[in-house]
């Protein structure tokens, strides 16, 4: 059965891209490592986005964040110490790979890691808003 998508409308041009995305996302989720997205919206209409994740555990090299192709991915690679003996194991030495899709115009600012969590700062300045007159041309 095939499934009918909502950009698969005739006056949406160009969304194949992003909706690819969207099901890639859909596909990868899960729920580790646990996060928060918080907003602020600036007197000015910027926006600002802080993405907080739960890596107990992870140090700064074992973290990576990437900004690519309208989104951030966010890695997480522990390795397991040989030789050390747990009595009990609840904190795990497990990888991820998280992404977070942006819109247009969004901007990654930075990355920080403190107190177990990996905060990533993202921001959407205010857009001008644009409107131009198309020529018509007769043939």
């Amino acid at each position: 059965m095939s499934r009918i998508s909502v950009f698969s409308a005739p006056f949406l041009l160009g969304f194949d891209a992003f909706e690819e995305r969207v099901d890639r996302l859909a596909k990868s989720a899960d729920g580790y490592p646990p996060y928060n997205i918080e907003r602020t919206v600036l007197p000015d209409g910027t926006e600002k986005f802080l993405v907080s994740i739960a890596v107990a555990g992870f140090a700064a090299n074992e973290l990576e964040v990437m900004a690519e192709d309208n989104q951030v991915m966010v890695r997480g690679r522990q390795k397991d110490e040989p030789g050390k003996e747990y009595l009990h194991r609840g904190i795990a030495a497990r990888q991820f790979q998280r992404s977070f899709l942006l819109a247009d115009g969004m901007i990654v600012k930075d990355a920080t890691l403190g107190h177990g969590m990996l905060v990533v700062a993202l921001e959407r300045p205010q857009a001008p808003k644009v409107a131009r007159r198309i020529e018509i041309r007769s043939l």
